[in-house]
């Protein structure tokens, strides 16, 4: 009774918080649960029912192997429960998923009972998550003869757990509710400083947007039961900056349909909106829930008589209003014909993107992976009777172009594909199955990820994936009590999944906080290859990779596959010479400039992937870039390298790869030494002339092609938040890039971050070089500012020592980090020192460290966002600029934005990352 009497302390704390029992996942809980059951005295036995039936988690937890045991025991006579009759422990068996409850159910179905055993096969007939040894065993009852494995391959050869579900209304009233005007991040949604609580997510869903929004939201549905809410972004994008899972979660917590009456906290289907769409990673894990995102449309750009946008004097597009989508505004969403209506029935807006074929079948099947599954399951099931499967699930969309080139991100998918037809040269707008090479799982929703394959039935990493890997990043820079509580776990969980883990559970290695991006990108061996992470930073600079919410990453690393359209993509080429004092970071910068400028402010990138035709860039250095393409809002972007350059990125690749093995990160498959085998292959490929380093064909099309000028790039480049423009669809984008002059050499600056993703071993190497230069100059470095430095990987740090550049840094620093006794708090003050932190996200996450409320900071991160770095103070907004290394630091050391010339100044003789268009451009 210990257990349970521990849950029932815990329950009684939750009560304090307004939150209902946590949903178990024990399974040593659960037995102490049944035990009470089966004792008909006891005082706890109505409240262990209630648990057992309505608050046990699915899947392959602990706690849903020992609820499907004493399932089966009642479905089979061997344990009597007054309340829980056999066929309601065969409902209940049908909605736990797979895993467990499918050995159950097949056990009992396989059986030599012949009406319960062709009652379990009933409701075999509704699952879909089998795996391998689930398949085997149909199989050789089958073969064995028996009629039951039979009928169930039957139904499932003609996909009856799909076509038996109720199909998706032909008409959804919703109500509207908007969540904000201007972009909606979806730190919004779920905050990363809550990061710790997403796989609780009754408790998650307390921090969605705000009390007063939760409470209108309620309200909403109060004076609408007949309707949906649709959450809204209005003059904006919704869901931009990461695909976060949780975030979606908690729009469904509050505004969607409960999965099961059996699993508690898990809804599906939720409604969102923005006048701009719905951010592409975000779109896909809307999709995964199988929800609905629209882009409304409602503010267009007025045009004058010329046809041409008529700006205002900023030099943005006017909007004018086309409909109303005001809060408690009743809409139609009319699927059959795919419009959008007002409440009088009259168009608004076409909507058919939202309910593409694909889409659709997300929506009836309640996600996209229980399509995955669906699909493989049908296709194993045909192949074991030997007949074709029965058409049911939309064709793959395959769009060719005859006498038309392919792009890079085309010739990816294309190499990739899985079950196209044969032959098929396949171009954008084709709908495509492909195989992922590289997977990354982040710590932050790890443990949602975990709980996704839980919930999957899946129990080991697909033979299918090349590698993949578990940061602990996210919560590099402070181990505090949630994350002792969270790390160990959700590492421990992945490692036996197969998955090479920043923290050795057994504690053989140091623990790793590298940034998973670098990791990433250093184990991605291939330029023909997919990689999906966990985090919208998932930005390769060799291959193409796609930022994922953690449902999508669960199923890629079950499967190794995952669906999407073949996107679009826009060309950038570079003409010009890059000035010396120009560090790259403005070269990035200046690239969404140019391109906002060239195309009349709108943002051509948004949703496509950014060709870059970047050439003489090392993987590091040209990281930086396609780093920021996720602030661009694209949905990816590709690194177009010579050959030498991708050699040399394959080589660096390599050697890191070897220091992972060194320290005794390699698992019992040899992942790691595998993948140097891969590159090793590569570059024989490349110098052999085999196969040169990737790059599209000449006639491939293009959405549009810009070309960034690097001769008008004369003086540093920042990405200010804009926090007080009077429009505040206007605040807190990315998209307002301004030169240093314009600040005047008198912004305050109040704290320097140099971290994060964008940064690379250079960029601390300026840092050590201008340290060194001011002490030559002035005898000594002081700072009106603080600066905290990160930097991304321990073997930047380890090489910065060997190479003489940590020493300057350690005279200057007030505090450097110490992994045997790390910081077990958030730091809350801060002196006008440099901060040596860990390597990891730090500052960028904003989910452990904080400026302080009202602050203005200027960092090389990529994070702007409201709250996200920094806080509002109650009389000033915090904001967060965007900046190279250079121009952070001789801001700290100044306290100030500093003129063009103190920067040129500042950076005479400093070796800034260099860069010249590839020769062929």
């Amino acid at each position: 009774m210990s257990i349970y009497l521990d849950y029932l302390a815990e329950i009684e704390s939750r009560k304090i918080q307004g939150l209902a029992p946590k949903p178990i996942d024990d399974g040593g809980l659960v037995f102490e649960i049944i035990a009470i059951i089966r004792d008909a005295g006891s005082e706890h036995r109505a409240d262990a029912l209630k648990f057992f039936i309505y608050n046990t988690l699915p899947g392959t937890t602990s706690a849903a192997a020992v609820k499907a045991g004493f399932l089966k025991q009642i479905i089979l006579g061997d344990a009597v429960v007054p309340e829980i009759t056999p066929a309601f422990a065969l409902e209940l068996l049908s909605h736990m998923k797979g895993g467990p409850s499918v050995e159950v159910l097949l056990d009992i179905a396989l059986g030599d009972a012949p009406a319960i055993a062709a009652l379990a096969g009933e409701v075999l007939k509704t699952q879909v998550f089998l795996y391998d040894a689930d398949m085997h065993r149909l199989s050789e009852a089958f073969g064995a003869g028996n009629a039951i494995a039979r009928d169930i391959l039957e139904s499932y050869a003609k996909a009856e757990f799909f076509t038996k579900l109720p199909e998706v209304e032909d008409e959804i009233e919703v109500v509207t509710f908007i969540a904000g005007e201007g972009d909606i991040s979806t730190d919004l949604l779920s905050p990363g400083n809550q990061a710790h609580s997403r796989s609780d997510r009754e408790l998650h869903g307390q921090c969605m947007i705000s009390p007063e929004a939760q409470r209108a939201i309620v309200a909403l549905k109060a004076q609408h039961p007949d309707k949906r809410v649709m959450l809204i972004a209005e003059k904006g994008t919704m869901g931009v900056g990461s695909s976060r899972m949780s975030g979606v979660n908690n729009v469904a917590l509050w505004t969607g349909k409960q999965q099961s009456p059996y699993v508690p906290f898990v809804n599906y289907a939720p409604v969102v909106a923005g006048t701009n769409g719905i951010s592409p990673i975000f779109a896909t894990t809307v999709d995964v829930t199988g929800g609905i995102g629209i882009n409304l449309k409602n503010w267009v750009k007025q045009t004058g008589p010329d046809g041409n946008p008529i700006l205002n004097n900023d030099g943005n597009p006017v909007l004018e209003e086309k409909f109303s989508v005001e809060t408690g505004t009743v809409l139609k969403i009319d699927v059959r014909n795919k419009k959008l209506r007002g409440e009088d029935g009259a168009e608004l807006v076409d909507i058919a993107s939202s309910f593409t074929p694909q889409k659709m079948e997300f929506m009836k099947a309640g996600s996209s992976y229980a399509i995955v599954f669906g699909k493989k399951l049908q296709t194993f099931a045909a192949r074991t009777l030997g007949i074709e499967p029965v058409p049911v699930f939309a064709a793959n969309k395959e769009i060719t172009v005859e006498g038309q080139g392919l792009t890079a991100v085309e010739k990816i998918f294309n190499r990739n594909a899985v079950g196209v037809t044969p032959g098929k040269v396949l171009h954008a707008g084709s709908d495509v199955r492909v195989k992922v090479n590289i997977v990354g799982s982040q710590d932050t929703t790890g443990l949602m990820t975990a709980q996704e394959l839980e919930a999957m039935a899946a129990t080991v990493i697909s033979p299918l994936v090349d590698g993949a890997y578990q940061s602990g990043c996210h919560t590099a820079s402070v181990w505090d009590k949630k994350a002792q509580a969270n790390i160990p776990k959700l590492m421990s969980f992945m490692n036996n999944f197969g998955l090479i883990t920043a923290r050795d559970p057994k504690g053989a290695y140091h623990p790793m906080t590298d940034v998973i991006h670098k990791v990433l990108n250093d184990i991605t061996v291939d330029d023909w290859a997919i990689i999906i992470g966990g985090d919208s930073h998932t930005r390769m600079s060799k291959g193409v990779a796609f930022g994922a919410d953690s449902g999508t990453v669960a199923l890629a690393l079950a499967t190794g596959e995952a669906t999407m359209p073949i996107p679009q993509s826009v060309k950038v080429t570079f003409k010009g010479k890059m000035q010396p004092h120009m560090d790259f970071r403005d070269v990035v910068h200046a690239t969404q400039a140019q391109m906002l400028q060239q195309c009349g402010g709108e943002n051509v990138f948004q949703g496509r992937i950014i060709e870059v035709h970047i050439g003489t860039l090392l993987a590091d250095q040209a990281f930086t870039f396609t780093d920021w393409t996720a602030e661009m809002k694209a949905k990816a972007s590709i690194c177009i390298s010579d050959d030498e350059t991708l050699i040399g990125s394959l080589e660096i690749a390599k050697a890191r790869i070897q220091i992972m093995i060194d320290k005794g990160m390699d698992n019992a498959a040899g992942t790691l030494a595998n993948l140097i085998a891969k590159a090793d292959t590569r570059i024989a490929e490349i110098r052999l002339g085999e196969k040169p380093a990737l790059s599209p064909d000449d006639n491939a099309k293009y959405f549009a092609e810009i070309v960034v000028d690097l001769d008008v790039i004369d003086e540093p480049m920042i990405a200010d938040p804009d926090v007080n423009n009077p429009d505040v669809s206007k605040r807190y984008t990315h998209d307002t890039i301004r030169p240093v002059s314009y600040y005047g050499g008198t912004k305050k600056v109040d704290l320097g971050f140099i971290g994060s993703c964008m940064v690379h071993k250079g960029d601390m190497k300026i840092l050590a070089q201008m340290l060194k230069n001011i002490e030559a100059a002035e005898g000594k470095v002081e700072f009106k500012a603080p600066l905290v430095v990160a930097p991304p990987t321990y073997n930047i740090v380890d090489e910065l020592k060997a190479e003489g550049d940590w020493e300057i840094l350690q005279k200057y620093s007030g505090f450097e980090f110490d992994d045997e006794n790390p910081k077990a708090a958030s730091r809350t003050e801060y002196e006008n020192i440099l901060y040596l932190e860990r390597p990891g996200c730090n500052l960028c996450m904003g989910n452990q460290e904080k400026a302080a409320k009202g602050d203005t900071v200027l960092a090389t991160s990529t994070r702007l966002f409201q709250g996200r770095v920094v806080e509002d103070s109650a009389n000033k907004k915090g904001e967060s600029l965007l900046a190279s290394t250079p121009v952070v630091v001789l801001s700290t050391i100044l306290g100030r934005t500093p003129s063009a010339d103190e920067y040129k100044a500042a950076v005479d003789g400093i070796d800034l990352t260099k860069f010249a268009p590839p020769k062929a451009a």
